[in-house]
This record gives C-alpha cells, structure tokens and sequence, in this order.
C-alpha cells in the first residue's frame, strides 16, 4: 500500500527569499482529496496559528496508537464509549547530536462503556499491543510512552 501526500509552496512576489524573510506557509494535499494549511512552528518563523510538522508528527503517532487501541479492545470484547488524548512531542538533540523528535507522550482517557473498566494488567496489556503494532511507531526511532490515570507503560 502506498499514502501519497503532496506539499505545495509559492513565493510571493513582494516578498524577498532569505533564511529569515520567506514565508514558511505552505499546503499539504492528501489523497483523501482534503488538504490543510501548513506552516514551520514560530521558534523557527513560522506561524503560530497553522499546524507545524512537529505537531502533525506527534498527531500521527497518536492518531495511529488510538486507532490500533481500538481495533485491540474491540479483539478483547471491550466497548469504548469515548477516548481521547493529549500527545507531547519533545523536540531536542538526539544521541547523534542532531534535533529530532526523541518522544512523544501519549495521555488518554478512555470511557468505556457502562464503566466497565477491565482490570488494570488487561489495559497495560491493550496499550503495549497498541504501541507495539501501531504503523507510525514502529516506523521511527522517537520513544512513544502511554501515560493514562490507570497505569502506565512505555
């Protein structure tokens, strides 16, 4: 299977091209056929009111985690009335020195339905299949850890 995105980007004319003065906005097309605005996140002058890769990067991971969450605690016969998450990204210097994203945080809340919460080794076991199958995590060297009230894993 193959996901094709494509990134578009113009110079505007009155606008001058040097490392400090062009316009990081950009649009991002995706095969769906939808798109969204784009732009570098503000430390490195860009917009602040736009999405930045480091931002889709973290969402991706965490969008991924969830839909593999689910799909596992629909395996289980779990019933999930709501989830959702707040994912950090950190960016910093790797172990080769170089800036990367070396870990995303994942913090879901999870209602399942009628609270009928499995057991606390039951939901560690659902993250770490979740985490461990996830598409986007194990496509990058970045530490994912899953953080939720219940229990936490790496």
């Amino acid at each position: 299977m193959q996901y094709i995105s494509k990134i578009s980007w113009n110079r505007h004319a009155s606008t001058p091209f040097n490392v400090k003065s062009f316009d990081r906005s950009h649009v991002v097309h995706f095969g769906s056929g939808s798109s969204i605005s784009a732009s570098s996140a503000p430390e490195y002058l860009g917009k602040a009111e736009l999405p930045n890769p480091e931002e889709l990067f973290t969402a991706s991971i965490s969008s991924c985690f969830m839909l593999t969450f689910l799909y596992w605690a629909a395996l289980k016969g779990l019933i999930i009335d709501d989830y959702s998450a707040e994912a950090i990204g950190t960016l910093a210097k790797n172990a080769e020195g170089k800036m990367a994203m070396t870990e995303v945080v994942i913090k879901p809340t999870i209602v399942f339905h009628e609270n009928k919460n499995p057991e606390p080794a039951v939901l560690e076991e659902l993250f770490k299949k979740a985490h461990e199958n996830c598409f986007i995590s194990s496509s990058v060297k970045t530490k994912v850890t899953v953080q939720s009230e219940q229990t936490a894993t790496a």
